[in-house]
């Protein structure tokens, strides 16, 4: 029994190395077996490729919006209230130092609903945005994340400045041309991407 397995073992093995498949260019392939190569279809150096690219404003006019100009529209996000407060900001009142001209700041819903959300730690910021002041833009998509909401408004609309401290949310607005973010440094209101002939300071970017 021993000897016939041994001798069974080495036909399989035989028996493998056969089966390996024969490539494509061996001669001992039939022309009429081949398979014909696929073909290529032909390039009309006449035809005009067609590209989908997003129509820019016609208010980027070089590097900077051209559209922006008092009253300023700021739209806020949540920890930018945050940052404020922690630093002992008056928002208006900073916001028109920054840019020397009137600033209307905008609260989305879902802002307002992360605020609500963090609870009672954050009630200054809640009795702080209730300012009427502030301006109120109703939101109508579902939950309460307010990075794609701001991305998508100022994506749509251009003649918004975001004022954020979110690293995230502003590598995201750096990618979108023509919108400003405005940020708290050194105790101050700085802001970026700004044209210099409307009097704001430069912010690092």
């Amino acid at each position: 029994m021993g000897k016939q397995r041994k001798t069974r073992k080495i036909v399989e093995k035989r028996f493998a190395k056969m089966k390996k498949m024969i490539s494509p260019s061996d001669s001992r392939i039939k022309n009429s077996e081949r398979s014909e190569p696929k073909k290529k279809k032909p390039v009309d150096p006449h035809l005009i490729k067609i590209r989908e690219v997003p129509q820019t404003s016609s208010a980027l006019f070089f590097q900077y919006n051209m559209q922006l100009g008092p009253p300023y529209h700021v739209l806020i996000d949540t920890n930018f209230i945050n940052f404020s407060i922690k630093n002992k900001l008056d928002i208006i009142q900073n916001m028109m130092d920054c840019l020397y001209a009137k600033c209307i700041p905008y609260i989305t819903d879902c802002v307002l609903g992360e605020l609500e959300k963090l609870g009672r730690k954050y009630r200054v910021a809640l009795r702080i945005i209730k300012d009427p002041r502030f301006e109120r833009i109703a939101c109508l998509h579902k939950g309460t994340y307010a990075d794609d909401c701001l991305v998508q408004r100022v994506t749509q609309h251009k003649c918004y400045i975001v004022a954020t401290n979110d690293k995230d949310l502003k590598r995201r607005i750096r990618k979108i041309p023509g919108v400003p973010i405005m940020y708290v440094a050194e105790h101050k209101y700085t802001i970026e991407r700004m044209p210099d002939a409307y009097g704001a300071p430069k912010g690092a970017i």
